[in-house]
């Protein structure tokens, strides 16, 4: 599928469903992190990413990785400090994204209710819809906030993950998933898919410091999963 149509695909796909008005995310092609090609055909004026690590083998660490995973466990042992935003399941807004097949042909959106996941110790999972507020530290107690909201959630028996998506004020534009796979081999792998831009004027002024710090947390993410399985989270 060419990109252009793809991407018209993503603007047609990526459904928002609204029961009362509340913020949005800052972008439109909600759901694009899923596309086959993103590498090759982003958002028209975004920069993807892509990154895969292997975070190490079987049933264990698998089950610890997408645990970690679904409880922003990345963001966390990366060292942002995470602020769920507890807000009543009939105000906030549910993003169905697009899907697409092996050939890059869109699937029909699933526009099943959300069902809350929890962990074997009452953790709760996030669920589309879900908002958040990260602070990326910059020195020492000084820290940029990052408001984000989930937009799709990943359960299949051996890849399990999530998205977020930027919401206003927010330094980047765009959209970020973290997806835990186990092999037939027993390996364990996190993948990191994105694609985003400066929000504003001024982020695009920083630009440069933007990709570097993109770069760097994306390392500490890719290693934010290897850690002892019985470490405290």
């Amino acid at each position: 599928m060419p990109g252009a149509e793809r991407d018209e695909a993503v603007e047609r796909g990526a459904l928002v469903h609204r029961t009362q008005p509340g913020p949005t995310v800052s972008y439109g092609a909600i759901g694009a992190t899923q596309a086959a090609d993103l590498m090759q055909y982003p958002p028209p004026g975004y920069r993807p990413l892509e990154r895969r690590s292997r975070v190490g083998h079987g049933d264990a660490r698998f089950e610890y990785a997408w645990s970690q995973a679904l409880s922003w466990g990345i963001q966390k042992n990366s060292g942002f400090t995470v602020k769920r935003l507890d807000e009543p399941r009939d105000t906030i807004e549910r993003y169905v994204p697009v899907s697409f097949d092996e050939f890059g042909n869109p699937i029909a959106a699933d526009d099943r209710d959300a069902q809350a996941m929890f962990g074997a110790d009452g953790t709760p999972f996030v669920q589309p819809g879900d908002s958040a507020v990260l602070t990326i530290p910059v020195v020492g107690p000084f820290g940029v906030k990052a408001p984000v909201r989930v937009v799709y959630v990943v359960d299949e028996p051996n890849r399990k993950g999530f998205a977020y998506g930027t919401m206003a004020g927010h330094p980047e534009d765009g959209e970020e998933s973290f997806v835990v796979d186990q092999r037939d081999d027993g390996s364990v792998w996190l993948t990191i898919r994105a694609f985003s831009r400066p929000a504003t004027w001024y982020w695009w002024v920083t630009y440069p410091a933007l990709r570097v710090a993109q770069e760097y947390y994306t390392r500490r993410y890719l290693r934010a999963l290897s850690g002892p399985i019985d470490q405290d989270s």
